[in-house]
């Protein structure tokens, strides 16, 4: 195979990875933002230009800024909504659960309905379970977007760093 064409297949099978890995950000079952990172940075060593250097650089740290200020935003509303991590993983649990039993949306609507149980079991008060999974799902789907966007940019530059290699 000759390097253009080595190239190109290179290009094209990171460029659906990427893709991947921005839906990785939204569907939690897959590796999102790690998926990015290794994706950029493979994609960079095999095409080895400066191009591709920059743009699998610049694309991992937003990937990396992404993913860190998802769990940093995300844990410190969840402290200061004194949420602790029990009913976050039973609200995890269950929303695997769910989307076995209920595809597309079966992982959401189970993970909050996992979350609000495991408050309500928790707490003991209904209302103060609502809220409090309330702001836990609004706290998670925050951060679920600043990640998504971090790796939308990482892959734009990569599709920048790739127009520039290729052309």
């Amino acid at each position: 195979m000759d390097t253009t064409t080595l190239e190109a297949v290179t290009t094209g099978a990171a460029a659906l990875l990427l893709i991947v890995g921005v839906m990785g950000t939204i569907f939690p079952i897959l590796p999102g933002s790690l998926l990015t990172i290794g994706t950029l940075l493979v994609w960079a060593w095999v095409l080895g230009s400066t191009a591709s250097w920059t743009a699998g650089l610049i694309g991992i740290a937003l990937a990396v800024v992404g993913m860190s200020a998802s769990a940093i935003l995300t844990g410190r509303k969840m402290r200061r909504e004194q949420i602790p991590r029990g009913p976050m993983i039973i609200g995890v649990i269950v929303g695997v659960v769910g989307m076995f039993i209920v595809p597309v949306v079966g992982l959401f609507l189970g993970f909050a309905l996992g979350l609000l149980l495991a408050e309500y079991a928790r707490r003991r008060d209904l209302s103060a379970a609502w809220r409090s999974s309330v702001e836990a799902m609004k706290s998670m789907g925050f951060g679920m977007l600043l990640e998504c966007a971090c790796a939308s940019l990482a892959t734009f530059a990569f599709v920048v760093g790739a127009i520039v290699h290729l052309t």
